[in-house]
Formats: C-alpha cells, structure tokens, sequence
C-alpha cells in the first residue's frame, strides 16, 4: 500500500529520498512516470497518479523518465516482511521464472493457485505477474543501454528478449523511439566491457554496512570458489551450464559494484538476482530500525550498525550444504569441511576464467554429492548419510525450496538429521526470510545473556524474539554481529 495522494505528492515536491524505490508517480499529461528524486519540475497535483511499483506504472500504459531512470532506484519491496511468498516470486521473476513457463508454473513452484497469486501480486505491487516480467525485462535493457557498451543484440539476450526484433517492438512501443535513438544520446565516460567482463551499479536503500558483510564472508570463504581481491568479493558460478565469475565491491553510497565475466549473457538476469538476494540489497534499513529500536535489547545494536544486512547463500543446495556441515561445531572447522567437499567434487573452472590460487573451481553439483563416498571428510557417518540425503532430496526435486517457509522447513525436517536448527538457520539464511529466529542456537542465547546480564535460554530468546516481528531474522543478525 502506498500513502495518501496528498503525502505522495509532498514527497515529489520535496524529492523526498526516503521514497526512493517505494513509490513511482505517473505524468497522466505527458504518460511518463519517475522516482520522486526526479530531477524535471513537477506537475499539477491533479495530473499526477502514484503507483507502488513501476510495472504497475507500466501496465497503467505510461513508460520510464530517462532523466531519472527508475531502472535504477533501490529496490525497496514494500511487502518485505508481510508477505515473503510475494518476495520469492519476485524472485523467481527476476531469475527468468516466466521467461520458459507461465503463471501457473510458477504458481506451482510457490505452492499456490494461479488466483491467489495474481490477487497477491494485485494488492502488494499493483501489478500481475506477466507485467512484472515485462517490465524486468525492458528495464534491465534499459539499465544495460545507459551504463554498458554492449551490441543490441547481446542486450536483447541478456534482457530475455526472445530476438533483438521482439525487443525493438517492445522498446518502440513504450518509449516512442527505437533503442538506439537512446543510445546514441548518450556519452558513456569508460567502457564497461572488456575481456568478456560486464560492469553494472546494484543499487541499494543507505545505509549499507559493507564492511559487516564483507567481514560475515571472510569468515565463512570454501577454498576454490571464492575469495577477495583487496576489498572486493569474488566468486564462480554456474547458470545454466554457463560458468562464471562475480566480482562484488562497495560503489557509491547507494550502489555496490557488480562486474561480471561470463562466455554467455543470458544468465545475466538470474545472476543479477542472486547478488541481490545475496547482499541482501532489497533490505529497507528504516523499516528493520523502526522496529528494532524499540526493544530495549536490541536497540542499542540497532543504533551502532544501522546499515546491518543479512548475507545469504548464494544457492539454495549450497546454503543447505553449509547449515548441515555448520551442525555442532565452530564456523572454521565446518569452513574447512566444505572447502574439502568442493576440491573434491566440484568441477573445475574453464582456464579462461580462473583465478589462479584462488577461484578455481565450482561448489559441487548435487548429483555429484548424491552417490558420493564422503568418507574423506573427518565427521561422523550420520552426517555424511545427511548429506547424501540432502543432495537427493534436491536431485529428486530441484524445487525443494520453493513455498512458503514453514512448508520448506517440514520437508527439510523430513529429511533425517536435519532438525529443528538446521530447518531455522535454512529459512534465514537459504530461504532469506526476514522473520526467522533460530532460538535453539547457542550463540544467540550467550548473546542475550551477555547483553541482559542474566541466564537466558531458547524459550526466554523465542519470547524476546516477539517483539522483533516482523524482523526477527535481522534481530538475530544483530545479536550474532555482537559476538
């Protein structure tokens, strides 16, 4: 839902940042619709609509301001912590979910009919499915035209435009222009490919703790797959049976820089969505201080790290695989567990992209870890068999994560030594729900005792964890970021 049109309108005129990515208003006189930072003078208050996404503008009929691009504002989903099917499907969305199926697939994948999900979709975004994903795809090659030097046909590609045809008649369609008008508009400073490498700003909602999360993944690195050159995270991936690299380090401040080397684009928007998810960039800090601020142990944390963020796995089978290897013991010695799994299982990276002594190989694919002798890792036999489970559940049903969170815990939980920890610390940091407590953990307990100075337990922290609701993952976050 968005605010009254009075207060709308008093955030266009006062280029309110806080509403940056939270609201688009439409031009009904000129059929164009902008961020309310936008930079042209703003209209009559009559002739202006407000919309809570821009595929809502989109499908109101008006196209995207090229002064202040909405391509680029944060992206700051109201429905964060109301609703996290609505989250997963914008995932999926934005992964190329309804590039090859339709609404009713991905309905499926989410565990709902295709009505509810519309009628979700209606009342959070304000826009059906199929418009959201046309106007991901337009957007993305917008994004791609202003800030890259790539040909219209790799752009076409990259967006998930079936041809570059289809995606000039689209581009005509919204924007009165072809493509290439725009580009021929513009005077790029430096060329954003080179070598194979893709350059692209992710933005974000400031304050962003970087330095947090950077120190989170230093700590956690598996030898082979990732690692950091100076500052800047990098790590390999797989899409589609196309490898790559990412490279992921502090821009601006309000964008991180996302440079990608890749031998194909057309994983380009499932890869983009995945660094997102995984630094956790749709995050509204106010939304999550609002809340937190308010409990008297929390609050004090919540003022020192404003800008905290929740990093999670960068896919669903490896998070999984972490939280099992993580089970009873210290973070380096399941680190080194898992770095042992990958030189043994995980396929090499092309020559090509490799970085020598550091990103040299691909976290293992589950059906390599399905049938796999994992006596070469020092725990116990029950675990091994755990993880040999794990990899077929996901061998039998890719879409293991798919649906709300409680029903992905209880197949999680079906799967035997996986309980009640394992399940929580997946819905939080695999799953990416902001309303997760894992109150079973030792760390978090010694943290609320530490903090209140007296005893606690996992049925004292499940009753402190109430008051952080919606926000119950960034609760934990913080109180392990205090250890």
């Amino acid at each position: 839902m968005i605010p009254d049109h009075a207060t709308c309108y008093r955030a266009f005129a006062a280029k309110d940042t806080r509403f940056d990515g939270r609201l688009f208003g439409g031009v009904l006189t000129t059929g164009i619709y902008c961020r309310p930072i936008c930079p042209a003078r703003l209209p009559k208050s009559e002739n202006v609509r407000f919309f809570p996404s821009a595929a809502s503008a989109h499908e109101a009929g008006l196209r995207p301001c090229l002064r202040c691009r909405p391509e680029t504002a944060p992206d700051t989903p109201a429905w964060r912590g109301t609703s996290a099917t609505i989250g997963r499907a914008l995932r999926l969305i934005e992964e190329g979910g309804l590039d090859d199926h339709g609404v009713g697939h991905l309905a499926m994948r989410l565990g709902l009919g295709d009505r509810q999900l519309r009628r979700l979709f209606m009342k959070h975004v304000g826009a059906t499915p199929i418009a959201v994903a046309q106007t991901r795809r337009i957007l993305l090659a917008k994004h791609l035209l202003h800030e890259t030097q790539l040909p219209m046909a790799e752009i076409a590609l990259a967006a998930g435009f079936g041809s570059i045809r289809r995606f000039n008649e689209v581009f005509q369609g919204l924007f009165n222009r072809p493509p290439s008008d725009v580009r021929r508009g513009l005077a790029l400073e430096v060329p954003h490919v080179s070598g194979g490498a893709l350059t692209l700003k992710l933005r974000f909602r400031p304050p962003y703790d970087w330095e947090g999360v950077a120190d989170f993944l230093s700590h956690r690195l598996y030898d082979g797959v990732e690692g950091f050159v100076g500052e800047d995270y990098v790590r390999s991936f797989c899409c589609g049976g196309t490898q790559g690299i990412v490279r992921v380090g502090k821009g601006g401040s309000d964008w991180l820089k996302l440079v990608v080397s890749s031998s194909g684009l057309a994983c380009l928007p499932k890869v983009i969505a995945v660094v997102r998810a995984a630094f956790d960039l749709a995050c509204d800090p106010a939304a999550v201080m609002a809340q937190l601020s308010t409990d008297p142990i929390l609050a004090d944390l919540a003022r020192q790290r404003p800008g905290l963020r929740l990093p999670r796995s960068w896919d669903g089978f490896e998070g999984v695989v972490r939280a099992v290897l993580g089970q009873q013991i210290t973070v380096k010695a399941a680190i080194a567990l898992g770095s042992r799994l990958t030189s043994a299982l995980g396929q090499k990276l092309s020559a090509d992209l490799a970085i020598a002594g550091l990103v040299t190989h691909l976290f293992p694919e589950p059906k390599a870890v399905a049938t796999a002798d994992l006596s070469f890792l020092p725990m116990p036999k029950s675990r091994q068999t755990t993880l040999n489970a794990v990899a077929k559940a996901f061998v039998e049903c890719p879409d293991l994560l798919a649906g709300p969170t409680q029903e992905v815990q209880s197949r999680l939980l079906a799967i035997p030594g996986i309980g009640r920890w394992t399940a929580d610390y997946c819905g939080l940091r695999v799953m990416g729900d902001p309303d997760v407590l894992p109150a079973t953990d030792v760390a978090l307990v010694r943290a609320v005792a530490k903090l209140t100075h007296a005893p606690s337990s996992p049925i004292h922290l499940e009753e402190l964890g109430r008051n952080w609701h919606p926000w119950r993952s960034y609760g934990a976050q913080h109180l392990w970021a205090s250890l």
